[in-house]
């Protein structure tokens, strides 16, 4: 025979296991959204950024940036940049986005970015 005490928990706890079997799906999604990784391929030619993504989730993106250009760029997002990249030769630069937002990037080179080498990403 079960006691008082012990029928009034056993639905207690069945509710609370099923109330958490329903939200450990959305809060596994929410964990992994924080996490999530892309990578960016980012042309740089004079005078302009050309990305293979214009957005991505909150997380750690990568820029692999190239300059196919003729003169050195950078490419500075979020506060951080590159290098300076010579022509035909690549940086890489990964940046952890932790809210949604839209995030300019630019090269530094003096008056490349008033030439048009700017540009907004998008953390969505």
């Amino acid at each position: 025979m079960l006691g008082r005490s012990f029928r009034r928990v056993v639905p207690a706890v069945t509710a609370a296991l099923a109330v958490s079997a329903v939200a450990a799906p959305a809060l596994q999604a929410k964990a992994m959204a924080h996490t999530a990784q892309a990578t960016v391929n980012v042309t740089a030619v004079e005078f302009k950024f050309t990305l293979s993504k214009k957005s991505a989730a909150p997380g750690k993106v990568t820029f692999k940036v190239t300059n196919k250009g003729a003169v050195q760029h950078d490419f500075k997002i979020d506060g951080v940049k590159t290098k300076l990249i010579s022509p035909h030769q690549s940086a890489t630069l990964t940046v952890n986005f932790k809210k949604a937002g839209s995030y300019p990037y630019m090269c530094t080179v003096p008056g490349h970015a008033a030439a048009g080498m700017k540009g907004t990403f998008k953390v969505t």
